[in-house]
């Protein structure tokens, strides 16, 4: 599909453009151009692998007040502040529903 495409610059290295096409544009477009987040909006992330982070970066760009990375491990909570995470929720932590937690 035509929207599915990008140039390109033949001198880019092709083991990263790769990544940056596949994670970083569906996580980031996810809360750019799905979510269409608002300045001061809130937003809830569910997993911060790469999918996650750039969805969070994309939260950052549109400068949301509340950021939050949930994940089952606590050991990416550190890098996801890089990409604007704001709070963190292990759920294994609670013990009630995240939505609860997060309210």
């Amino acid at each position: 599909h035509v929207g599915q495409v990008a140039k390109i610059n033949p001198e880019a290295l092709l083991d990263k453009v790769c990544v940056l096409s596949c994670g970083m544009l569906t996580g980031f477009g996810a809360t750019v151009n799905v979510a269409k987040l608002k300045k001061g909006g809130s937003v809830a992330v569910f997993g911060l692998g790469a999918v996650g982070l750039a969805a969070a970066e994309g939260a950052r760009v549109c400068e949301a007040s509340r950021i939050i990375g949930i994940d089952l491990n606590p050991n990416r909570f550190e890098e996801a502040k890089k990409f604007g995470c704001t709070e963190f929720v292990n759920p294994k932590d609670h013990n009630k529903p995240v939505q609860e937690v997060i309210a």
